[in-house]
């Protein structure tokens, strides 16, 4: 498995958006109903969406987050035997900086850590550290 990163993509090749997401320097990850792993939010860009509109729709979703501040940080992309037969894929990074959280959660989430330490179960584990890492490169 390979993961890249880029300044810059053909919009139509962004398929999914991921947001580091902090509130008051601490990391927020989130845990999904049917796994006991954690990961950073985000998911599939919707048909029309923008990848922006993606990146705030899967924050709230998986976190509840309603205040916050967001950026992009870089394109990745993911290339691995299993996943899209093999081809390169898309996504945006992303780093919020979440002020305020709904009560509830209202998605496939189960609930969400704040934290600051990074998992040690994740359930992507060959690229979302590589995304943090890079992240981290960057400044974010």
């Amino acid at each position: 498995m390979a993961v890249n990163f880029y300044e810059e993509v053909e919009d139509e090749l962004l398929k999914f958006a991921v947001i580091i997401a902090k509130q008051q320097d601490k990391y927020v990850f989130c845990k999904h109903k049917d796994r006991n792993t954690w990961e950073a939010p985000g998911g599939h860009r919707e048909p029309g969406e923008l990848i922006l509109e993606t990146a705030k729709r899967e924050l709230y979703e998986e976190t509840g987050a309603v205040d916050f501040d967001i950026k992009q940080i870089c394109v990745y992309s993911v290339i691995a035997k299993d996943n899209f037969n093999g081809q390169e894929s898309f996504g945006m990074l992303y780093y919020a900086e979440i002020r305020s959280f709904e009560n509830e959660l209202h998605s496939e989430i189960e609930r969400i850590i704040i934290t600051d330490r990074l998992p040690d179960e994740w359930t992507y584990p060959q690229i979302q550290p590589r995304l943090m890492e890079e992240a981290k490169k960057r400044g974010f």
